[in-house]
């Protein structure tokens, strides 16, 4: 026996323009039918809150599937699944598509290459799901457009439960962000993890959708900005706190990727701070705050 509640709805194509649209949401529980074999034309993201089962991908292989989980169905790949008949499971599921799955799959949030994902908790993506088919009701005037920012919100809180990055984080990345100002070259950086290049490589793609290269750069140049803003040290200063000997390479670099000058930057984001500059480096962990008085 089993028990299902789902709702399926057609997005206009304004709505399809928004990146993401929800095209349908249920909730199952029970000793449900086996799905597939089939092949669909959308995204779907099946979890697996309770029980067991099993996957098998288009070239028959065969996975074993522990709750929490995710089963990952993308367009065009041919998939079959289902609980085990002795233990069932219970599922939650939203059928979603858009341009900006192209880019969620980048960056490493949809994996289609690995379409059984092991889960650290099955609560952040169930809420997320909850929250989905509460605005699916019928008769909801906003329904496309809540549907489609909480699939948004799904897709982080399925990266954010993953069971291979901690709750503190993935450790290899975390380990990056510490050594990101070093001047270390990806091999070494590698070495450092007891890792080859490709591996690392493969780690950073998995955990943060890029290279680790990018990755250490969106970092320095994240920690220049804050530089810019928050203080009056020179240009050059800046780089090389954050890793760069030559100034000249540092603002050519900076200019490409952020859209202006570190001088300009710095003007800009001095007509918006109010409270004048500091001498003094600001602390992440502790950032500076403006008091205000009560008039």
């Amino acid at each position: 026996m089993y028990h299902t509640w789902m709702r399926y709805f057609t997005p206009s194509p304004v709505h399809h323009r928004l990146g993401l649209v929800c095209l349908g949401v249920g909730l199952q529980h029970g000793t449900l039918p086996t799905v597939g074999p089939r092949t669909l034309d959308h995204h779907v993201a099946v979890v697996v809150s309770a029980g067991s089962g099993w996957f098998k991908s288009a070239d028959g292989r065969r996975t074993d599937i522990t709750a929490p989980a995710l089963i990952w169905l993308t367009p065009g790949t041919a998939h079959h699944y289902g609980p085990a008949p002795d233990t069932g499971w219970d599922e939650s599921f939203v059928d979603f598509t858009g341009p900006a799955t192209t880019t969620y799959t980048e960056l490493g949030y949809i994996e289609p290459d690995r379409p059984v994902v092991p889960l650290s908790d099955a609560a952040g993506p169930r809420a997320a799901i909850g929250r989905i088919a509460r605005a699916a009701r019928r008769g909801n005037p906003l329904l496309e457009v809540e549907t489609g920012a909480a699939v948004h919100e799904l897709l982080v809180a399925l990266r954010r439960a993953r069971a291979d990055t901690g709750p503190d984080g993935d450790p290899v990345l975390k380990a990056l962000a510490r050594d990101a100002f070093q001047p270390l070259s990806v091999a070494e950086h590698a070495a450092r993890h007891s890792m080859t290049p490709t591996e690392l490589r493969t780690a950073v793609r998995r955990g943060a959708g890029c290279s680790p290269k990018d990755y250490l750069l969106g970092i320095r140049l994240g920690r220049a900005k804050e530089l810019l803003a928050a203080t009056e040290l020179p240009v050059a200063a800046v780089a090389r706190r954050v890793g760069y000997d030559d100034p000249a390479y540092f603002s050519r670099l900076f200019t490409r990727r952020v859209g202006t000058a570190p001088i300009r930057f710095r003007e800009q984001q001095g007509r918006t701070v109010p409270g004048g500059w500091s001498n003094q480096i600001p602390d992440p962990e502790h950032p500076p705050t403006i008091a205000t008085r009560a008039t």
